[in-house]
């Protein structure tokens, strides 16, 4: 079950990139993450008062820095947003893959912040090359600065989720996700007031006719949650992959949906992804059939 959950996660995932990458043409960087964190952090705030456990957001706190997994949220989409016209989509998904695949296997092999150690297999290194060979094949263009900013974006992708699973873990899910939007926000803020003051959405904000580009904050609330009761139960390489996998197909059919554009090379670097992942979760399976997977009970 953990693992459809994590392709379900993709899927929301690359239906949200596409729609805050409009939100951001239409009002700018730092104005359009102000505007995701707000509609997140209100329908947040509302699933937590709808099952009564606002009084877990001030019962305990914990070490200070479990909380900054919504900041680097932050930074994640201003480094998604910075990249988005000046490289492919196609280039985003698959730097962004290589940047949370590296920190994904850093989080297996040492266990950081207390996840599940799963130190890597040497057996599985045929796996890693079809994997690489994917993430390579579905870069078109090259511009240093985008580039950088994306794999960026990918390494504080994993940083964000795992700090947010181990708020999970000493709160609940939802309190976990409310924490994410309303930390968020207030860095958001501080950045908007910082960076952004001569983008269109602080100078003169209007409401959209397009009422779907303010949606990517609510699809963000499911991914976090999603994230939240995932992260725990599947090593963090495989759940970048799955993840990966499922932003891939579905952004295919996006794209056709939208344009009618077809791209051969996001559907050959997604079938290598693919297989690559399969191949090293089949040596999983035969390694250790009774513990290689936590969530197997519950597929």
């Amino acid at each position: 079950m953990y693992y459809f959950l994590t392709l379900l996660s993709g899927i929301l995932v690359s239906v949200m990139i596409a729609v805050n990458g409009i939100l951001k043409q239409e009002y700018g960087v730092y104005s359009a993450a102000v505007i995701i964190h707000i509609a997140g952090s209100a329908l947040s705030l509302i699933i937590v008062l709808n099952r009564h456990d606002l009084k877990l957001l001030f019962s305990k706190f914990h070490a200070w820095y479990l909380y900054l997994g919504g900041a680097i949220g932050v930074f994640t989409t201003v480094w998604i947003g910075m990249a988005f016209g000046r490289i492919s989509v196609s280039a985003i998904l698959a730097l962004g893959l290589f940047g949370q695949s590296a920190a994904g296997l850093i989080v297996d092999q040492y266990g950081w912040l207390g996840m599940p150690r799963h130190p890597f297999n040497k057996r599985k290194i045929i796996g890693l090359f079809l994997i690489l060979a994917g993430i390579a094949s579905m870069i078109t263009d090259f511009e240093i600065i985008a580039v950088l900013v994306a794999f960026a974006a990918g390494v504080s992708i994993v940083v964000s989720r795992t700090l947010n699973a181990r708020i999970a873990e000493l709160t609940s899910v939802r309190i976990s996700t409310l924490y994410n939007h309303i930390i968020g926000l207030a860095i958001a803020v501080f950045v908007l007031f910082l960076l952004g003051r001569n983008e269109v959405g602080f100078t003169q904000f209007y409401i959209s006719p397009r009422l779907y580009i303010y949606f990517g904050g609510i699809l963000g609330v499911f991914t976090v949650i999603l994230s939240n009761m995932t992260v725990a139960r599947v090593p963090a390489f495989y759940l970048t992959l799955i993840i990966f996998s499922g932003q891939v197909f579905s952004g295919i059919i996006i794209d056709i949906m939208i344009s009618g554009a077809f791209s051969h090379q996001n559907l050959i670097g997604g079938l290598l992804v693919t297989t690559g992942l399969c191949a090293n979760l089949l040596l999983d399976r035969k390694k250790a059939p009774a513990s290689s997977c936590r969530s197997a009970p519950a597929d």
